[in-house]
């Protein structure tokens, strides 16, 4: 099919059997293991069982950390001199999650005198400024330990060593051309670092640091009795992980497997537990998806619109009935939260030109309201980025100073976004302010006066290192399900076979199929009763009830159980359906 980038063409429906020779060594694969799994994991690259389902014994050993080193001699120093350490968090749920790991991990491995703190969003901006520096320099902290944040953070690293504190970073966004003058820096991503994974979470670089600092303990026989285990942290890893839509490469499905398995089998931290209940999650069935949207959600929900201490708190808490309190405040908030959204993503839609079938998008855009939030900026460009499939850039006033905006931006594969913005800043010096983030995500501000300019050294550069066929959004699938597999077993072994999420897709099928019946539930979503061949089955379509429906469809679906129902009952999760 020919790349069509015009914004109505909808997604092209691939299949991942015609991307590449799936061919598999019988050898590797016990003859228990089900066929339909061995499929899903070869199409993903998988060539063993030991891939599939990698092990915590499988993972990378710290060694390779550039500066883990003296990140442990900085934080043994002072467990055995019981200095003061001060963790400084960030305000998504990667950072809370790394603050939570840091104090209850520091904690366990003997540190006594630890306090913790997390920048506001309006008050402080990103990470550690120079503001959040003056407002902690009463708690006159030893050494201050920087988890998700402070690769880019140079003006708030060097206030704080002014202070005479020690400062440790950890983090695994992409460095600058010049490192912050801290004491120590963690972060997989540095210039010639030699970790083999270079997709660690906020959470997983200080988990590691754990790891590496308890070994470093064990060495000098300086190790509280009996010897802790990190391992009861590896719930709050897997949120932040799955949170922060890092790839997960063999490396971090082993850390999210096992701090699945500690959730499913209700051995999570009391304030995890409290927001599954709260947003409805079945713990013995909890997945990668149900964190990603209905947990992690309501934890972020305080870094945006409130203080992300509320959700630090959360997770810190060892006491249910206070945890399932913090777990009420913070689901409410994420209700305002829902909504401001809403009504912000409309007013973004409404400024797209007007569309039809021959209309044609610029190859990026970029939306700004003096009325929206800073903190939902991001969400409203990653809905229009899912809507028009292509990079954007939503802009909010930055709250602390008018003059002053804050954007997001979320980029199409294919397309660096950090790389882009980092390409404007040495072409165009002091166009952007401050910038930070990943491939597919960042974040960036801006003087107010500056955004006509912007938008257009923007919309040049992303054409310049865009190719076309980039604009067309894909669908993959796994091809069709054969139908003795349309039943309840095969279900739970698709869903709790996982971990799936960035770069390990959740499994999708395709197929064709006639249409029995329909109706539309909540006002918005699609029901519907669909026959393949011999097999009746029912399917949902979130969203989707707008649309005509013809009376044969092909449909690219995801086979869940239906737990509504229960027993043997299952349904379709309709991604994207045409006519067939």
């Amino acid at each position: 099919m020919d790349v069509v980038a015009q914004f109505k063409s909808g997604p092209v429906l691939r299949r991942r059997s015609d991307q590449r020779d799936h061919r598999f060594d019988p050898s590797a694969w016990p003859e228990t293991f089900p066929p339909l799994l061995r499929r899903i994991h070869t199409m993903r690259g998988t060539t063993c069982i030991e891939q599939a389902q990698p092990r915590l014994a499988q993972l990378h050993p710290p060694d390779t950390l550039t500066g883990i080193a003296i990140a442990t001699e900085l934080l043994a120093d002072a467990i055995i001199n019981d200095r003061h350490l001060l963790i400084v968090g960030d305000f998504d749920c990667d950072g809370a999650s790394a603050c939570a790991v840091a104090v209850r991990g520091l904690r366990m491995l003997g540190a006594k005198r630890i306090s913790h703190a997390v920048p506001n969003r309006m008050a402080h901006g990103y990470g550690l400024s120079p503001a959040l520096v003056a407002e902690l320099a009463p708690i006159q902290p030893d050494l201050l330990v920087t988890v998700d944040h402070g690769i880019a953070c140079h003006a708030g690293i060097t206030a704080a060593k002014s202070l005479g504190w020690q400062v440790l970073v950890t983090d695994h966004h992409l460095p600058g051309a010049i490192l912050p003058p801290a004491d120590a820096i963690v972060n997989p991503n540095l210039p010639g670092d030699l970790f083999p994974s270079k997709a660690l979470s906020g959470v997983g670089v200080m988990f590691y640091v754990l790891l590496a600092l308890r070994r470093r303990l064990r060495a000098i026989a300086h190790l509280p009795h009996p010897e802790p285990d990190l391992g009861v942290l590896l719930d709050l890893v897997a949120v932040g992980t799955i949170a922060d839509l890092v790839p997960l490469d063999s490396n971090n499905r082993a850390l999210v497997a096992a701090g699945l398995r500690r959730l499913r089998a209700g051995l999570g931290c009391a304030g995890l537990q409290a927001l599954a209940a709260v947003s409805g999650c079945s713990l013995a069935a909890l997945g990668s998806a149900q964190i990603a949207f209905r947990i992690a959600p309501r934890i972020n929900a305080a870094g945006r619109l409130e203080d992300m201490a509320l959700g630090v708190e959360c997770l810190l808490s060892d006491d249910p009935l206070r945890a399932r309190e913090l777990a009420e405040i913070l689901h409410g908030i994420n209700v305002d939260r829902q909504g401001l959204q809403r009504n912000m993503v409309d007013d973004a839609q409404a400024m797209l030109p007007t569309l039809d079938l021959d209309a044609q998008l610029p190859a990026a855009l970029c939306f700004y309201d003096p009325h929206w939030h800073p903190g939902i900026v991001g969400l409203v460009a990653s809905k229009l980025k899912e809507r028009v499939h292509r990079p954007v850039i939503a802009f909010a006033p930055n709250g602390r100073n008018e003059a002053s905006l804050r954007g997001s931006a979320r980029s199409v594969p294919g397309l660096h976004i950090r790389d882009a913005l980092a390409a404007i800043d040495c072409s165009h010096p002091g166009l952007i302010e401050r910038f930070g983030g990943h491939a597919m995500a960042a974040g960036l501000s801006l003087r107010a006066d500056a955004l006509d300019m912007f938008r257009d050294v923007w919309l040049a550069q992303v054409e310049s290192m865009l190719d076309p066929a980039m604009l067309q959004a894909e669908l993959w699938s796994d091809g069709e399900l054969a139908m003795h597999e349309f039943d309840r077993y095969h279900a739970e072994l698709l869903r709790d076979a996982g971990p799936w999420g960035q770069g390990y897709p959740e499994p999708l099928f395709d197929g064709v199929f006639d249409v029995l019946g329909s109706r539309v539930a909540g006002g918005q979503h699609l029901k519907l009763k669909l026959r393949q061949g011999t097999i009746d089955v029912d399917a949902i379509h979130f969203g989707g009830a707008e649309d005509p429906i013809p009376s044969r469809l092909r449909i690219a679906y995801r086979l869940q159980p239906d737990d509504y129902r229960g027993g043997d009952a299952i349904q379709l999760v309709i991604v994207h359906r045409e006519p067939a």
